[in-house]
């Protein structure tokens, strides 16, 4: 017989580590490698490195605002702005219709917090409407402006707000407008040229201001120059009935709600957002038409479906609406109060909307 050969013993050996790569593997477990040192300084040096990076542009885009809004104010504006005031208005100098809209933000203690950011979109979102528009109002007042509604927009963008131009802001409530006078907005460069004679009166007329409301049994048939228009700034979702109405009653001003059910014909409810409204009245100024406002600013998904043209009897188009949060009352990112329709354009506007805070 052979004598079996036992090779269990050479596998063990050759399976078993050496004494140096057991100290290697010891060290391996304890630190880094030098190459993962390297890499955590470098990423230490850039993180120290973009604080300073950031500081010097904020800084750099601050003085370069300066010198722009400077130059506007010499009538010399360069060629940056000059490009951007007519990619804003369509190459065509603004005009301004000589009418008020007054936001009522006397509704704090009535909305959660949620509905509060909501609101506060909404109305940069309005402010972004008059600012780009061909025929913008000459001046938008927000009243009554107190409350968690005052700390949202104070927390935005350094309280940028305060900086809109063409807009006043109020403690008090509307009734500011009657029983004493409103300073006219400052204007500066081509805002100051497209003013021109146009000049409300300091102190409005109470027979011309009418407070919108969906609950008022009066239309509004058309906007006139000289009057003053308020708009509620609630965010409820219509769980308060009768809420404006109550308030123009008490305030002895007219009311008056759009007249959506004479020209089209909703399957929700015909409660709007502010900013929607507002475009609504916008898109009167340039056509003059009622049916072709609401049906360039209501969300499709609101009209009711199968419901036919009147004047040609033909279907409308009942595609899904693309509000990109325009007509939204859930938006609360803080960065979506100086959004704007389309990724292209809401660069644009958050530059344009900070170049107007800081002159």
């Amino acid at each position: 017989m052979f004598a079996s050969m036992d090779t269990h013993p050479l596998v063990d050996a050759a399976s078993q580590p050496k004494a140096g790569q057991e100290a290697e593997s010891s060290n391996h477990q304890g630190q880094i490698s030098k190459k993962a040192q390297k890499r955590a300084a470098k990423a230490a040096r850039l993180h120290e490195l973009k604080f300073e990076r950031r500081a010097r542009e904020k800084v750099a885009k601050k003085n370069k605002r300066r010198e722009q809004a400077q130059a506007i104010a010499n009538g010399d504006p360069d060629k940056n702005t000059a490009r951007k005031r007519r990619r804003i208005n369509g190459g065509g100098k603004m005009e301004l219709f000589n009418a008020r809209v007054v936001v009522d933000l006397g509704f704090d203690e009535l909305m959660s917090d949620k509905e509060i950011n909501s609101l506060t979109s909404q109305l940069a979102y309005t402010y972004s409407a008059n600012r780009h528009a061909a025929h913008a109002f000459s001046v938008l007042i927000f009243t009554s402006l107190n409350g968690r509604t005052r700390q949202r927009l104070d927390a935005i963008n350094d309280a940028g707000y305060r900086r809109w131009s063409r807009t006043e802001w109020w403690e008090e409530g509307y009734d500011r407008l009657w029983t004493e006078p409103s300073q006219p907005p400052q204007l500066a460069g081509e805002e100051a040229s497209t003013q021109g004679s146009l000049m409300l009166a300091a102190q409005a007329d109470r027979k011309k201001i009418v407070y919108l409301t969906a609950d008022s049994s009066e239309e509004l048939l058309e906007l006139g120059e000289g009057e003053t228009y308020i708009i509620g700034g609630i965010c409820d979702h219509n769980r308060y009935k009768n809420l404006c109405l109550t308030k123009a009653n008490d305030s002895q001003i007219r009311h008056a709600r759009l007249p959506i059910g004479r020209y089209i014909s909703l399957a929700t409810r015909k409660v709007l957002t502010v900013n929607q409204v507002f475009e609504i009245l916008l898109k009167w100024i340039d056509t003059r038409n009622w049916e072709e406002a609401f049906w360039a600013v209501i969300p499709k998904r609101k009209f009711q479906a199968g419901w036919r043209d009147q004047a040609g009897g033909k279907d409308r188009n009942m595609e899904p609406d693309d509000d990109g949060g325009h007509g939204s009352n859930t938006d609360d990112d803080e960065e979506a109060i100086y959004a704007k329709d389309g990724a292209e354009d809401r660069e644009t506007d958050t530059a344009e909307i900070r170049e107007s805070t800081d002159q």
